[in-house]
């Protein structure tokens, strides 16, 4: 079938075009989206910043409605409203011990552009062979995902207001909620307020944490981030010592947890000097050279340090449940979401590079 699609065919370099999509294959559906939101990947991917075979089409935080079902497809029907999440290969020693974030193919699956099989589903007027960014290519008006990377929801629920669910919102939301674990009463703090860091906040809240520090160096974010469950803010530029505040803030012993988000390497060093001992930080973003000193910000301290993808989640699990807590108004995406056309794509980029859309969503 004829799709209209946004493709990464050289570095920085955006086009729209008019592709031939493949019918779904075993285990695979095909998607009408609704609509997708733009991640920080996929600016990644379309300025090379993390080397990715190209032609691509963009997009990994597609939802909509299921439109076909291919072979062996059993737990989706036509009709289902879905969220597409991340790809995985489902038969590794991670995937089968209920780890998929930790898939032995993750590289593979998000970044190649080809699917569990090792083929692509997209074709350009020569011909020639698109990849499909994280098994999906959702910046397009349908899609073929995996079924098992599609999350079936409600259809009263407002998918549009849910893409970040995929991606973003499920790996900010994920770190705390099934990595670090924290315990009511304990501290954190988040290192940039994007779509990311904005889910660790509420999900901060969620658990039950006392104090919930933001820091970042856009005023307007910071004063959502109150909204959002941030008990302080600190303004990156403004203050001097963002680790002396921090330490000030909780009684001078610094943070139970922490998280950067921002894809800087300086703040992860802030971040670690943040810390209580035997706390716990997580980096998830792209932060390139982190000027670390082990014996001083890890060891002498007995601070944890780690990463993850994705949230550590199982979206199967993990999904449902952010649903659920965004239908009982514990868990507000819907304030990050602004919204675009299609042929707003580049906009929707450049303002989520300025920071003055925290989700933007293209709406198909």
């Amino acid at each position: 079938m004829k799709i209209k699609a946004a493709v990464a065919r050289e570095k920085g370099k955006l086009t729209f075009e008019e592709l031939e999509l493949g019918e779904p294959r075993l285990g695979e559906v095909l998607v009408k989206l609704t609509a997708c939101g733009v991640c920080h990947t996929d600016t990644t991917v379309l300025n090379q910043d993390m080397p990715t075979p190209l032609p691509m089409v963009l997009g990994h935080e597609g939802v909509g409605v299921v439109e076909q079902v291919g072979p062996g497809v059993t737990e989706l029907q036509v009709g289902d409203h879905v969220i597409i999440s991340f790809p995985f290969c489902g038969h590794c020693e991670p995937c089968l011990d209920g780890r998929p974030y930790a898939c032995d193919r993750s590289t593979e699956l998000f970044f190649f552009g080809g699917y569990e099989d090792g083929t692509r589903r997209i074709t350009d007027a020569n011909g020639a062979e698109i990849g499909s960014l994280f098994g999906q290519g959702s910046l397009a008006d349908h899609c073929v995902a995996a079924a098992r990377a599609c999350v079936k929801v409600d259809p009263e629920a407002d998918l549009k207001q849910l893409c970040s669910l995929a991606c973003g919102a499920q790996t900010g939301s994920g770190v705390v909620l099934n990595k670090q674990k924290p315990r009511p009463g304990d501290t954190y703090a988040v290192f940039g307020c994007g779509a990311v860091g904005f889910s660790a906040i509420m999900a901060a809240k969620l658990a039950g944490c006392s104090t919930i520090i933001a820091v970042d160096v856009v005023p307007s974010r910071l004063e959502l981030a109150k909204e959002c469950g941030a008990t302080h803010v600190i303004n990156g530029k403004e203050c001097a010592d963002v680790p002396a505040e921090i330490k000030r803030l909780t009684g001078g012993r610094g943070v139970h947890f922490a998280l950067e988000a921002a894809g800087l390497g300086i703040l992860v060093k802030q971040m670690l000097r943040s810390m209580r001992p035997d706390g716990y930080a997580m980096v998830v973003s792209f932060a390139g050279d982190v000027p670390l000193n082990a014996s001083m910000d890890l060891v002498g301290s007995s601070v944890t340090l780690g990463g993850t993808v994705e949230g550590a989640s199982n979206p199967q699990v993990f999904i449902p449940r952010l649903v659920q807590y965004y239908q009982e108004g514990r868990f507000p995406v819907d304030k990050l979401s602004r919204f675009y056309r299609f042929d707003e794509l580049e906009k929707a980029l450049e303002d989520s590079h300025k920071g003055t859309a925290i989700k933007p969503i293209i709406v198909f």
